[in-house]
């Protein structure tokens, strides 16, 4: 359009326009339900203008968060329930609430002391003990201790009018702000509702009877345990059942017993793969000569990442072998090695055949949120009752957290590839190993190459907790750093540790491509 054209929507008489603002009016009343021209004329308002333009909505004012759950408008209810909850709570303390309990509570505490140096003191005053002084220093402190503390529960309980007065600002200043943004959050939701029809309007019933219940029961709640501590026990403690919790033990016990009489085989194989795999690379770090390692290393750096990273990589070399790490540096790089290739050889495949299966990759999403959410030590008990202790265990722990983000990216990178270019190769005669190979993989390696990086950072995150059952390493001496407190120790292996990932780090995620 030239800049002598005039859009037909700008001029409010033409036909267009017109048959524009019905269409929208058509749309407010569909949306709303209820006191259609009233929201009709405020979303007009509204947007006339880019800029928060504020209204007053008086049922959104009276109601406050029921209005908006009610609405649809989760995301402001929510905040607002807390607010008006908290205003709430602080109306019902002020006006019926015990607000000198803890005091009162204290005092009764010390009054039982009180009375058993009273007693001592006058049988040490019949019995003309030297220790009358004492003891009568000990019962005028207590009394002087009560009478500050009568003091601090009398000023307590004279600020329930101040805490009324609180409450209720509170609550005033919520109920305005509600009624000013509501027609402006909801001509934002109407906005959606114009391009996503499947966004719930108007205000059905049941919806309301639900943000009223919530809401009432949440606040009620609350008022209730604030105002009146320790009156109701349930609001205070969640029912429990020692008898559940002790047969979920049992289960659990009896499961694991089952799993390692069943499955000696199973672990004992597994042991084996990665004994094999952990026994070459030691003999590959710590048996070579240093000065080979150190060369290949510094080799592979220059070649991914450039010379500058060489030469730091030189520099961090030499502050392991300097300070006598370097023999404990390669354990663990051994260690980390097997837990990171078997992860990658068999995260990258399963990745692969998960990225084309989306209920393949739905059913094992669950499994891979597990291990990367289980704290550590939870899925140490497991790995130890089924594999021992030592570096096997050792290196499925740190397989059990690590080895997820490789799944993940692979499925990330494979599924982000356009479906395009996958078609132009097909159309040119690709099987499936071509399109696989030449086409998905090349497109997918940066997504693939970062999930790479990822469980190598992880599996070095774990060598310090590797350590406790076991592994041998830096970790070792950080632990006992922890355990002597041995700050020198625990820093100097800790930066081994750092200058070992940030080597691995820049050989995987190379600048050369």
């Amino acid at each position: 359009m030239s800049d002598t054209e005039v859009n037909p929507l700008d001029d409010p008489n033409s036909d267009a326009a017109q048959a524009y603002a019905e269409e929208r009016r058509e749309n407010i009343r569909t949306f709303v339900r209820t006191s259609s021209d009233y929201y009709i004329d405020n979303f007009n308002k509204i947007g006339a203008s880019s800029r928060f333009t504020p209204t007053f909505n008086l049922m959104a004012g009276l109601f406050g968060p029921i209005w908006f759950g009610a609405r649809g408008l989760w995301s402001w209810a929510l905040p607002f329930l807390i607010i008006e909850a908290l205003a709430l709570v602080q109306i019902a303390r002020g006006l019926f609430g015990d607000l000198a309990a803890d005091a009162m509570a204290r005092i009764a505490s010390i009054e039982g002391t009180l009375d058993l140096r009273r007693r001592q003191l006058a049988a040490a005053i019949e019995d003309g003990s030297d220790r009358v002084d004492a003891f009568q220093r000990a019962v005028d402190s207590l009394e002087a201790n009560i009478g500050g503390i009568r003091e601090e529960a009398a000023a307590l309980a004279a600020q329930g009018p101040q805490i009324v007065m609180v409450g209720i600002l509170i609550l005033l200043a919520a109920k305005a702000v509600q009624a000013t943004v509501a027609n402006w959050a909801l001509e934002a939701r109407f906005s959606d509702w114009v391009s996503d029809r499947t966004i719930r309007s108007g205000m059905p019933v049941s919806h309301i009877l639900l943000s009223a219940v919530f809401m009432i029961l949440i606040v009620l709640a609350a008022m209730l345990h604030y105002s009146f501590p320790d009156r109701f026990e349930l609001l205070s403690d969640f029912p429990t059942e020692p008898g559940i919790r002790l047969t979920s033990i049992a289960w659990v016990e009896n499961f694991f017993d089952w799993a390692v009489l069943n499955g000696d085989a199973l672990f004992d194989g597994i042991t084996w793969v990665i004994r094999v795999v952990l026994d070459a690379l030691e003999i590959i770090f710590v048996s070579t000569p240093w000065i080979v390692i150190a060369a290949l290393i510094i080799l592979l750096t220059w070649l991914t990442a450039g010379v500058r990273m060489a030469i730091y990589s030189a520099a961090f070399l030499s502050y392991m072998g300097f300070l006598g790490f370097w023999e404990k540096a390669m354990t663990t790089l051994a260690l980390l090695g097997t837990a990171a290739c078997l992860s990658i050889v068999i995260g990258i495949p399963l990745g692969m055949f998960a990225a084309r299966r989306p209920r393949f990759y739905a059913a094992i999403q669950p499994i891979m949120d597990f291990m990367q959410t289980m704290p550590a030590f939870v899925f140490m008990i497991p790995v130890i009752a089924f594999f021992g202790t030592g570096k096997p265990a050792a290196v499925v722990t740190t397989m059990i957290f690590g080895g997820t983000p490789v799944v993940r990216l692979t499925v990330l990178g494979l599924r982000g590839v356009p479906e395009s270019v996958r078609e132009a190769a097909i159309s040119f005669g690709a099987n499936k190993w071509y399109l696989l190979t030449r086409v998905d993989l090349p497109l997918a390696s940066p997504s693939i190459r970062a999930g790479i990086n990822q469980t190598i950072m992880l599996s070095l995150a774990m060598v310090v907790v590797a350590s406790l059952i076991g592994a041998k390493g830096l970790g070792e001496d950080v632990l006992e750093a922890l355990q002597y407190a041995n700050v020198g120790q625990g820093i100097l292996a800790g930066f081994a540790i750092l200058f070992c990932a940030m080597i691995l780090d820049r050989i995987v995620q190379g600048q050369r491509k």
